[in-house]
């Protein structure tokens, strides 16, 4: 006589059966996904999903193009043209932020620095532009000091035999960290949040989460973050699949 393996379907959790009776009405999820969108900087995916969800525009196209435009010239190592492009959105932005402007020039210093590693080309222009953007500056700010000098350490040592912390000056995350403090920037002049609801969401979660294992709750091994649970065809859905828009993602 065959034995066969078992069929009878696991028995779920008392927690998961708690999760599936709460239903988070349409539109506040579609709300939550237009929040993203626009405060996160992109202009077309919000716009047709402000159409196809017939949710009013959260922001001016022209304001959230803008964002999006520093926001690719500083993923893309092109700071100049990020600090200009900022300057004539808002000039008033690194004229009072001291900090942000100094993290803007010391970004641009290490992509001269890079440049040059590259092509083992002359060091002239990075010496030059710390002598004159950043050296009468650095003086202002201890960590300014501090970060200049670690900044001109990639001078003195191949990219190869660098230490992690310098090596790290040279990785997408300092373009990743400046952009998105720009970005916040920008929003808070603007008067509003400086970041998509759903990343206060998320981090509430994991408060939430760990909270309750630390109180040791009765939760399953694994919790889902949860955003499976879109029809095929919603808008929604086809938004975070990408399929209304081929805007190219910003990592930030």
């Amino acid at each position: 006589m065959t034995s066969s393996a078992s069929t009878a379907t696991p028995t779920k959790h008392a927690f998961d059966r708690r999760v599936e009776d709460v239903r988070s009405p349409k539109s506040d999820i579609n709300a939550l996904i237009l929040d993203y969108l626009t405060m996160e900087g992109y202009p077309n995916a919000a716009a047709n999903f402000s159409r196809e969800a017939n949710l009013q525009p959260h922001q001016d196209g022209a304001s959230i193009i803008a964002r999006q435009e520093i926001q690719n010239c500083i993923h893309g190592g092109n700071i100049q043209t990020a600090i200009e492009t900022l300057n004539d959105f808002d000039p008033e932005i690194l004229d009072e932020d001291k900090a942000l402007h100094f993290a803007l020039l010391r970004l641009q210093l290490v992509e001269l620095i890079r440049t040059c590693n590259a092509s083992g080309g002359d060091i002239q222009p990075a010496l030059k532009f710390a002598t004159e953007q950043l050296g009468p500056r650095a003086p202002t700010n201890p960590k300014f000091l501090e970060d200049l000098e670690r900044t001109m350490a990639l001078l003195l040592f191949p990219s190869e035999s660098l230490e992690p912390q310098l090596a790290d000056l040279l990785k997408p995350g300092l373009r990743r960290e400046v952009a998105d403090n720009v970005n916040r920037a920008i929003l808070e002049r603007q008067s509003q949040r400086r970041e998509a609801a759903i990343r206060q969401l998320v981090r509430m979660r994991v408060w939430a989460e760990n909270t309750a294992r630390e109180k040791r709750k009765n939760l399953p091994e694994r919790l889902d973050i949860g955003l499976n649970g879109e029809e095929p065809d919603s808008p929604s859905r086809q938004i975070l699949q990408g399929e209304n828009d081929h805007e190219p993602m910003i990592t930030t």
